[in-house]
């Protein structure tokens, strides 16, 4: 078991730092969001336009990148939705179980299914090198395949929830830790 809970360790490490990298993406998001706000309003000010659909595609971009590939962040700090009816008032070891039973049954297969569906469909943009049809639109290929990977992090960091579940069930760890 301390093998496996080793294994979780380095799995949730990788997915902090790898959510602390995601902070520069929501940064790059709010500033690009800011710069196309003020833009828009100088642009009838002057005539001119500054704006351009490259800008607005890349703010969108940037969200979907931090709501895909934070989703496995958000769930090693356990900020994922719950629905907590009798859940926050069982013992670690009911916690414990609920969670392993969830991963088991609703995490893994919704993730296995999710990366089976779009499989074809970031195939196929790569094929096509799609772009956006829009006038000085963004490639959407490399944004497609983030689908993927964001299912197999979260995939990566259901099975360190489910090794650090297993440890509780199995009284090797008293009650879950909070993530530092």
């Amino acid at each position: 078991m301390q093998r496996l809970l080793r294994i979780a360790d380095l799995i949730d490490r990788f997915q902090d730092r790898f959510g602390k990298w995601l902070y520069w993406l929501v940064l790059g998001m709010v500033v690009i969001g800011g710069y196309n706000t003020i833009v828009r309003y100088v642009d009838r000010s002057i005539g001119m336009s500054l704006s351009s659909n490259m800008y607005l595609e890349l703010q969108w971009y940037l969200f979907s990148l931090v709501f895909l590939l934070g989703a496995a962040y958000a769930l090693r700090h356990d900020e994922h939705v719950r629905v907590d009816i009798l859940y926050s008032r069982l013992s670690p070891k009911g916690r414990a179980w609920i969670n392993v039973l969830g991963t088991l049954l609703f995490l893994v297969p919704f993730c296995g299914m999710m990366l089976w569906v779009s499989w074809p469909a970031v195939m196929n943009s790569w094929a096509v090198l799609e772009v956006s049809p829009d006038p000085g639109g963004l490639p959407r290929y490399p944004l497609k395949t983030a689908i993927p990977v964001a299912f197999i992090l979260i995939l990566i960091q259901g099975f360190s929830m489910f090794i650090r579940n297993l440890a509780v069930i199995r009284g090797f760890e008293t009650a879950e830790e909070e993530p530092a």
